[in-house]
């Protein structure tokens, strides 16, 4: 699953109504360029096929005072809602994914309350050590990855990535659970996007 509807959804959702411009800043100053496939050019598509799917509405506004054709704005309908809480629980839950899903994930977490986020992960260490267990019935890391020879090193990564993630997601579940940052209905949250600025 690709993490640019997460994202673009979520980036919408932030401003409540956005163009194009506002949501590739917005994912500039996040770095998702650097660690997702939101690059300009998917992220003007996914709005496109995002608003012929009905999960976007598009607005037409005037054009800028510098000329040009009108802009377009759009923002979630309830259908683009219940699509961006979907892939956001998804992404929280799911261990076998491309790190880009829960890296949007985290950004967006706080859209959702403290108790579902915690239950979320919990439910993805679970995964996480259900797919550990899977895997050393026939990969042994105490016996080191030499027993399988060189592609004992494939299993290895791969058994140390888990546990890495195990790690970081337990010392997350803590933060949250310790009062770590603003869930939905506790107040304000932190936002973390760019003024409202033309395109040039």
């Amino acid at each position: 699953m690709s993490a640019i509807r997460l994202l673009v959804l979520g980036a919408i959702r932030q401003h409540g109504r956005a163009h194009g411009y506002q949501v590739r800043n917005d994912l500039e100053y996040w770095g998702a360029h650097e660690w997702s496939n939101a690059k300009p050019g998917s992220i003007y598509h996914a709005l496109k096929q995002m608003a012929k799917e009905g999960v976007l509405h598009a607005h037409e506004i005037a054009p800028s005072t510098a000329g040009g054709p009108p802009r377009t704005e759009y923002e979630l309908t309830d259908a683009g809602r219940e699509e961006y809480l979907k892939l956001l629980r998804a992404a929280l839950t799911s261990y076998d994914q491309k790190m880009d899903m829960l890296s949007a994930a985290i950004g967006f977490m706080v859209d959702l309350p403290r108790t579902e986020v915690v239950a979320l992960l919990r439910d993805r260490l679970e995964r996480l050590a259900g797919w550990r267990t899977r895997v050393t019935e026939y990969y042994t890391p105490e016996e080191g990855p030499e027993s399988l020879g060189h592609i004992g090193e494939i299993m290895n990564m791969w058994v140390h990535s888990a546990d890495a993630e195990a790690a970081w997601t337990g010392g997350l579940i803590t933060r949250i659970e310790s009062g770590a940052y603003t869930f939905r209905g506790e107040g304000e949250p932190f936002v973390g996007v760019l003024a409202d600025e033309s395109a040039p």
